[in-house]
């Protein structure tokens, strides 16, 4: 069952919460916090990260990843710039190791080939997501103290 891309509608908000908060769930769970409070913190920072990406990434193309129309993730990319960002991709925990992002990623780097731009990316250290960049042939340019930078250049695999 191959995934598809659809255009992000604002009906979409709640299930781009919910994307959001399987994806820091294990990052909170240690603090012992009530479901309301995880909730509101969630939301908080939900909210944070949204105005971060309309102020910082007003142009790029947010779309959510299907499954036989289910909504599963979320793809965001600055595709009209040299290199193109993939500001973020996340899936549902459910979908996670079933090769979507992987189909999905590679879908990207083809068309990045295709017209000779590089793609570029920031991955959170501990993310699990970062070996299958690696394995993709994107290689690391820069770091903070939490996040790495990576690029894939336009040569062919």
């Amino acid at each position: 069952m191959p995934a598809s891309l659809r255009p992000y509608r604002a009906a979409d908000q709640d299930f781009l919460f919910r994307l959001y908060a399987s994806t820091r769930a294990h990052e909170i769970e240690p603090f012992g916090w009530p479901a309301a409070q995880q909730e509101a913190f969630l939301r908080m920072q939900f909210s944070a990260q949204q105005r971060w990406y309309e102020a910082m990434y007003a142009q790029a193309e947010q779309h959510i990843v299907e499954i036989e129309g289910k909504s599963i993730g979320r793809m965001l990319v600055m595709r009209h710039t040299n290199p193109v960002v993939l500001v973020d991709i996340a899936l549902l925990t459910e979908y996670r190791g079933k090769g979507i992002g992987s189909e999905l990623l590679r879908a990207l780097i083809q068309e990045c080939l295709q017209s000779g731009a590089a793609l570029r990316l920031q991955v959170l250290k501990t993310n699990p997501a970062l070996r299958l960049y690696q394995r993709l042939g994107f290689t690391q340019t820069g770091e903070d103290q939490m996040y790495l930078q990576m690029e894939r250049t336009p040569s062919p695999e």
